[in-house]
């Protein structure tokens, strides 16, 4: 077989012909390669395929492939190996196609088999974006990771382990609803001042320490019982805790502290998870507190056997230090992980450099952050556009015919617009402008689903018949609808349960012992714990949906709302008739998925995403959704910076840039609330794609009277050569000093004068800030002009009577409320429901 191989074979082994001496093969020209091609060749001469060695090419090859069209940064992030990994991710960097190829990477290299990684996010929206990207890299393995959000993590352990932590593997999740539901009874029954200590104020406290990983017993033991608000929080807190256990149920904070608290106290178990998840990825580490911080570290452990660690984030994105993140725990994570390698992602692939260099020199004030500066190959683009209006009707005013020279130059849509506040009472005199030239818009936020009464109730009942013990739950529906178990009989049910320290629904059970029960409510007691034990025996029988309609039918809920005359009531049918819908599709998604499993992801769903600033705390999947929908409908997008977050848009209107607006008045004395402040200013700044606007007011009215207001430092911290200002105001402040150093790091709203030089050529005027005195200051002419006027007649509609609106089109009146200049009309167009303020709405009759 050899022979055939040789193409010196035919050649004498002892010499050539005529005793030529033998030439070095080396210098013999290489046969002709047709002559001995593989494939002319006998198949059976060949060798062998290896399966081993085509499994590892084809592995090799689609590694490589997950490699392709990465810039240097990103490529090293991917492949990297060995050492804790710190990837620092610009916005608009790519931070999750990073995340979800290396992940893929590391499976497609055998560094990791798909059920040894575990990988973390923030939101549900996150998470399943990822689970998308992953899956289309890989596969179905996709669908087997452990890739959801911190709280889904830990309910997925917690209810493996239940017993450890002294709870049955059916425990409620109480949302923060049930939470400040439980703290309330809980403070009633101490009778407590309501004044002094206020319940929510109690619960968010207890929240705070939970995050921070102290439980009562250690908050008891460091409480200033002097005082009354910590004394009562302290007593709250005990009271709180002992009613979760009793109820076997646990609220979103307790999640992650008593799975840490687990993993401390059973180093065994915490092991074992340790060995299942060689591999951990956090994403958004910037937003992580202390309890997610110390899960992060009990599941990676220590020493040679910990597992690799992989976090991303970007510090100058941290914007939620009032609700606990730490920024510490990624400025400091090479303090925490001397070995850790660091890979700055700096290449932007969302906005014009324009807009990054705008960012860069505002972020560039803040104290003691590592340095990174974003750049992009796409190009300098347009200008940013300033605006400094007389008052905050002017400046909507200003935005609003701005947003129509866009859309009118083809350009852009309405959707492809957003305009941002700090806070959400700023949104009202751009609705007011929006309506009055009849620019459709959508407010994203307003009441989320799962907060609307009917929709908890409905839940509450499930929740009852998945944990009876869950006393909050069940104490919610004792008398909805009205069953005549009025509050004096819960009160003598409530101390039965008490005195012989037992769940309400086991005193209900022996309602007959309650002290002072009458007749006719002890009938209705036992009535409706017949009705939920029939509803426990459908519930057993069959699926999420059947339990749901069970509920709505047989309690008489539902039908109670159709004999309403409420024309409220109509919506809240419409409401449980989506909660079914949810179901329904929750069924057809999950086909293994039980009653429990279902009011497990509506709990996550519920508060993980909860969004600070946005109206009633919409959550992150209701802003997608809504964004979603703007950007469908082709209408402008308002919403607060906090809601921005991991959003971007093509133009972006960032308003109220003043001091004591934006940067808030309460960052004025603080370095540490003012750094936090001009990362939100990042944030905004970073979400415009292509076009950004920054505008003020010079006087705004808040709380009844009009004020002066400075501009924002955040403006004069852009350089002036990247704005072209459409109206200058009095003076431009000058960029001041970082917000640690003391230096002209605030300004005062009465009182100041600012140096500098003023906002261009073409100033106008150039007032001295000290002439002026909010106490005092009346609106001026311009602000008088420039307000808002009504109609001169509002149009009068009923229900029933059909109109047409400029934007919306054709639709019918379905609702009328308020009178005179404030009445509102529900009207039904094709293009969805809509709450119009009749003084406004260019609105017409249709005959």
């Amino acid at each position: 077989m050899d022979m055939l191989f040789d193409p010196y074979a035919h050649l004498p082994k002892s010499g050539l012909p005529g005793g030529a001496e033998e030439p070095d093969r080396d210098e013999l020209p290489p046969p002709p390669e047709e002559e001995y091609a593989p494939e002319d060749l006998p198949a059976s001469w060949l060798p062998a395929s290896d399966p081993a060695d085509d499994a590892r090419r084809e592995a090799e090859a689609q590694a490589a492939h997950l490699l392709e069209g990465l810039n240097p940064e990103q490529l090293e992030a991917v492949t990297h190996g060995g050492a804790p990994l710190l990837i620092v991710a610009g916005a608009g960097s790519g931070k999750t196609r990073v995340l979800s190829h290396r992940i893929a990477y590391l499976i497609a290299t055998h560094r990791a088999h798909h059920g040894e990684i575990l990988a973390i996010t923030f939101t549900n929206k996150a998470a399943a974006e990822m689970r998308e990207r992953i899956e289309a890299l890989v596969g179905e393995r996709a669908k087997r990771m452990w890739i959801s959000t911190f709280h889904s993590s830990c309910v997925r352990i917690l209810r493996r382990e239940a017993s450890s932590v002294g709870l049955n593997s059916n425990f409620s999740i109480y949302d923060s609803a049930d939470s400040l539901r439980l703290i309330t009874l809980v403070h009633k029954g101490l009778e407590l001042d309501p004044k002094k200590v206020p319940p929510k104020a109690v619960q968010h406290k207890i929240s705070s320490l939970k995050n921070e990983l102290i439980d009562a017993d250690d908050f008891a033991a460091r409480a200033n019982l002097k005082d009354p608000f910590e004394a009562g929080v302290s007593e709250v807190y005990k009271g709180y805790t002992q009613r979760l256990r009793q109820a076997n149920a646990m609220d979103f904070d307790d999640l992650i502290a008593e799975t840490v608290y687990m993993f401390r106290a059973f180093p065994a178990l915490a092991e074992t998870y340790r060995r299942r998840f060689r591999h951990v990825l956090v994403d958004e580490y910037q937003d992580t507190n202390h309890a997610q911080y110390s899960l992060v570290r009990e599941i990676v452990g220590e020493g040679p056997e910990s597992s690799e660690l992989t976090v991303v984030g970007d510090s100058d994105q941290s914007i939620y230090a009032f609700r606990g993140a730490d920024i510490r725990n990624i400025v400091e994570f090479e303090k925490d992980y001397p070995n850790a390698r660091t890979i700055k992602l700096e290449q932007n692939y969302r906005s014009t450099q324009t807009i990054l260099s705008a960012a860069n020199a505002v972020i560039s004030r803040n104290p003691n952050r590592p340095e990174k500066r974003l750049w992009t190959a796409e190009g300098d683009g347009e200008k940013i556009i300033g605006y400094a209006a007389e008052n905050e009707h002017e400046e909507a005013r200003f935005i609003a015919g701005e947003i129509d020279r866009l859309t009118d130059s083809g350009e852009f849509r309405p959707g492809d617009v957003a305009v941002f506040y700090r806070t959400n009472a700023q949104s009202r005199s751009l609705e007011e402008i929006l309506m009055r030239v009849g620019l459709p818009y959508k407010v994203v936020g307003g009441t989320r689903f799962y907060e609307r009464k009917e929709i908890k109730d409905a839940l509450a009942y499930l929740r009852v018949l998945v944990n009876p013990d869950d006393d909050v739950n069940l104490r919610r529906v004792l008398n909805e609808p009205k069953r005549g178990i009025g509050e004096r009989a819960e009160g003598t049910i409530a101390a039965l349960a008490e005195r012989d320290r037992t769940s309400f629904m086991a005193a209900m059970r022996r309602a007959d012992e309650a002290p002072g029960i009458a007749t006719r409510s002890l009938n209705s007691v036992k009535g409706f714990v017949k009705l939920l034990d029939d509803l426990a025996g459908v519930a057993e029988g069959s699926g999420a949906a059947e339990s749901l309609e069970a509920v709505l039918e047989q309690t008489g809920y539902l039908a109670g709302l159709r004999s309403s005359t409420d024309p409220q009531d109509e919506s809240r049918v419409e409401n449980l008739a989506e909660l079914v819908a949810v179901v329904r599709e929750y069924e057809r998604e999950n086909p293994e998925g039980t009653l429990q499993t279902f009011l497990e992801q509506v709990s996550l769903v519920a508060d993980a995403d909860q969004i600070p600033d946005a109206p009633e705390g919409a959550s992150q999947a209701e802003v997608d959704a809504a964004v979603a929908e703007a950007k469908q409908q082709g209408v402008v997008t308002l919403m607060t910076l906090h809601t921005a977050k991991g959003l971007e848009f093509p133009v972006v209107f960032l308003t109220g840039m003043e001091h004591g607006v934006f940067p808030h008045r309460r960052s004025a004395t603080d370095p540490e609330e003012l750094a936090e402040e001009r990362r939100l200013a990042y944030v905004g700044l970073t979400r415009a794609r292509k076009r950004l606007y920054l505008t003020r007011s010079e006087v705004r009215s808040l709380w009844g009277q009009s004020e002066y207001y400075p501009a924002s430092q955040f403006i004069g911290e852009v350089p002036a050569e990247l704005i072209d200002w459409k109206r200058e105001g009095t003076k431009r402040p000058p960029a001041v000093g970082t917000a640690g150093d003391g230096t002209n790091s605030r300004y005062d709203r009465v009182g100041s004068r600012f140096g500098g030089s003023s906002w261009g050529a073409g100033t106008s005027r150039n007032t001295s800030f000290s002439s002026i005195s909010p106490a005092s200051s009346a609106p001026s002419a311009a602000e008088k002009k420039g307000r808002v006027q009504p109609q001169k007649e509002v149009i009068s509609v009923v229900v029933g009577d059909k109109v047409n609106h400029t934007a919306f089109g054709n639709g019918t009146v379905i609702g009328v409320e308020g009178a005179g200049d404030k009445t509102v009309a529900k009207v039904s167009f094709d293009i969805g429901e809509k709450r119009l303020l009749l003084r406004y709405a260019p609105l017409t009759k249709v005959s």
